[in-house]
């Protein structure tokens, strides 16, 4: 999967969560409703995501070196990882801290502030509701972006199956920040309606929880592409197939891949290869292999290693 669309929606997604960032934080200064404060933060955690995953897509594409002879793809792994920590730390334990602060504070009778449901009561919701349609309008973005990678899978195949992090980290932490704009909204409606900051507090508790498992989930998906991840079954029985279908092959006896980056897969394969091939035979063989291999993943690049052998049958 080429990363063109993926910095597409990681672009819109940034500048939509910078301007909306000011906006809530602003609400806040305005009001003191903690439930605009975890949005604020939240919404420039995910600023600082994008940017992460900008930075995570340049530095994969340094060259490789003799010290990393199979090149920086990972890189975007590393940083998707960074960005499920963000997530969970800046994003969603600070707005369950500020939600257990402003739970308190109610308790106390001190949790009450100027303007709070009263004059400026209508800020946030004209805040939250504008946020909402540019929220939206980046998700559909990220929506578009996906779906000629996503092909026949459900969202959640998608998801968990996708080898490049961005697409997926974007859509899920646009579908978190709909939904946690909607708490936010429930949060500070009844804040206003009752007087009362005990729903501001459960607002902000639930858009905590929220960011917690989006980030859970990301930090999952993320840490297995780093440990290394095989092709899609689809493309491993491609490449098998092109392979067995070259001439000078007998069959493919065993054959491992793993993705050097989204775009780079290793593969390494055993192939059986006629008793009587002579050395030029089998080279000529693995060559028209490679070849076959590499036509039947275009959108890859392939690192190949194949290693001849004859195809004996076990001793019983």
């Amino acid at each position: 999967m080429s990363s063109e669309g993926g910095n597409k929606a990681i672009i819109a997604a940034l500048g939509a969560n910078l301007g909306i960032a000011i906006t809530k934080l602003i609400a806040f200064a305005l009001t003191g409703m903690s439930s605009m404060l975890a949005e604020g933060i939240h919404s420039l955690a995910d600023s600082g995501n994008q940017l992460l995953l900008l930075v995570g897509g340049r530095r994969a594409k340094k060259a490789a070196t003799p010290e990393h002879p199979f090149g920086y793809g990972r890189e975007r792994y590393v940083f998707g990882f960074v960005v499920s920590i963000v997530l969970f730390s800046l994003g969603g334990l600070f707005a369950l801290y500020e939600a257990y602060h402003k739970a308190h504070e109610a308790h106390a009778g001190t949790g009450e502030r100027p303007g709070f449901g009263q004059d400026w009561w209508w800020v946030p919701v004209v805040v939250l509701l504008a946020a909402i349609v540019l929220e939206g309008l980046s998700f559909r973005t990220a929506v578009r972006e996906s779906n000629p990678h996503r092909g026949d899978s459900s969202w959640l195949q998608f998801i968990r199956r996708a080898k490049a992090p961005e697409l997926p980290v974007i859509l899920l932490e646009d579908f978190a920040a709909l939904v946690g704009l909607v708490f936010a909204l429930f949060g500070v409606v009844l804040s206003v309606l009752t007087r009362s900051s005990y729903w501001d507090a459960a607002g902000t508790g639930l858009i905590g929880l929220l960011l917690v498992a989006v980030a859970v989930v990301l930090a999952i998906e993320t840490k297995s592409l780093l440990v290394g991840e095989s092709a899609s079954p689809s493309v491993a029985r491609a490449i098998v197939a092109a392979i067995e279908g070259a001439p000078g092959v007998d069959r493919v006896i065993h054959a491992k891949t793993l993705h050097l980056g989204p775009e780079e897969l290793l593969v390494a394969a055993k192939i059986a290869v006629g008793a009587s091939d002579t050395g030029a035979d089998v080279a000529r063989a693995i060559d028209a292999a490679e070849e076959r291999a590499r036509a039947s993943a275009p959108d890859l690049r392939l690192v190949m290693y194949l290693e001849p052998d004859l195809d004996i049958a076990p001793v019983r």
